[in-house]
């Protein structure tokens, strides 16, 4: 089954949900977010949403980081 992440087409055997999905990826689920053919899916509803022939998915991979607040200052408030 093709599918389209992150515009590049990748190949997957089905069925496949999108929660295995994500874990075939190597991504943890509490870190990214995804969006199946211009849709939000909870992360409540992956285990349950098949993925089809042709679907579009996005999927955002959430990191931390920034800079601390007081300039001199190596530690976040």
């Amino acid at each position: 089954m093709q599918l389209q992440i992150n515009s590049e087409a990748r190949e997957f055997t089905s069925p496949l949900s999108l929660a295995s999905l994500v874990e075939q990826l190597g991504m943890k689920q509490d870190r990214v977010a995804v969006e199946l053919n211009r849709n939000i899916v909870p992360r409540e509803q992956w285990a349950e949403t098949q993925l089809s022939e042709g679907d579009r998915l996005e999927i955002v991979h959430f990191v931390g980081g920034g800079r601390p607040l007081n300039p001199d200052s190596q530690e976040l408030p």
